[in-house]
């Protein structure tokens, strides 16, 4: 049988600002549109934050959520993945609030503390839309994006009876060891969905020796217990992508990661990047997982259990 590759696209995230592309989906509804056009085009899986409509701040309130996954569920099959790391700017509390109320069937789960360093693009961008993005931007340099063994563990109790599963980012290999950590304390059970991260600066490199560390090192920790996604940070995204599937394993893309659909080329939408990474698997030989393909892979609880 053909393998399966399941790519999730990520579609707005919290790190890029309105300034650095017209193209990030802000209001809810261009959200949902950009998500229901990457199922078209070819996500299984779609990882979702909210932004302020009026300013594209980063907004971690349920009610930002609730105006878009209404639409994208009645609208598509595609699997919904509610992220619980927010902003770096957030703590736990706030950051947990949509997965607890909405229960989805996947949710993000950062597996560390870390330095998330975005400070260097204001090297290029000098203008801005609105007054909130420089001191954003320029706070990386002296922020820590906090996520310490007790939040990891209130997100993982907090959702555990709402048969919610994580796509545990790994921005580091310490990270794996995390998961272990927790895998032995018996509080994530098996398949494990590991989402290693790369590229990010404060987080490990995008060398292809880098990524083949990641993967042997996951390998070792958890055999045959686990599926291997990757992202590929800026311009590292297809690269990574690529070795992810020449290496067995699946794949994430969207404008949270990048927002370039080639060098020096702006993506015009999440869809464009879904296509790219669509025909690379095609054309290594593989087929793209469909949503249900992705949630009998992951042991989904599937659409009709959670709470939108």
């Amino acid at each position: 049988m053909t393998r399966k590759v399941i790519i999730t696209c990520a579609v707005t995230g919290a790190i890029h600002t309105p300034s650095m592309s017209p193209h990030l989906p802000i209001t809810p509804s261009q959200i949902a549109d950009e998500a229901l056009a990457a199922r078209e085009a070819g996500a299984a899986i779609v990882h979702l934050h909210a932004r302020d409509p009026e300013t594209g701040k980063p907004d971690q309130s349920p009610q930002a959520y609730e105006p878009f996954l209404g639409v994208i569920k009645q609208r598509s099959d595609v699997v919904i993945n509610i992220t619980t790391g927010g902003a770096p700017t957030m703590l736990v509390d706030e950051r947990l609030g949509p997965a607890a109320v909405f229960k989805p069937e996947i949710a993000s789960l950062n597996m560390g503390s870390m330095n998330f360093g975005i400070y260097p693009v204001l090297d290029k961008l000098k203008t801005f839309q609105h007054d909130w993005e420089e001191p954003y931007i320029e706070g990386s340099r002296d922020r820590v994006f906090r996520n310490t063994f007790a939040d990891i563990e209130s997100i993982l109790t907090t959702c555990a009876g709402n048969g919610t599963r994580f796509e545990i980012e790994c921005y580091d290999i310490g990270h794996l060891y995390t998961l272990a950590h927790f895998v032995q304390r018996g509080l994530v059970t098996p398949p494990f969905f590991v989402q290693s991260v790369f590229g990010v600066l404060g987080g490990i490199g995008a060398h292809p020796e880098d990524v083949q560390h990641m993967r042997r090192t996951a390998d070792r920790l958890f055999g045959q217990d686990y599926q291997w996604s990757v992202l590929g940070a800026g311009k590292a995204q297809m690269a990574v992508a690529l070795q992810s599937v020449l290496l067995g394993g699946h794949l994430r893309v969207g404008l949270e990661d990048s927002l370039y659909a080639g060098r020096g080329r702006l993506a015009q939408s999440n869809a464009e990047q879904v296509t790219l990474a669509r025909e690379m698997v095609e054309h290594l030989g593989f087929e793209v997982a469909t949503p249900d393909e992705a949630r009998e892979i992951l042991n989904l609880k599937g659409g009709d259990k959670v709470a939108f």
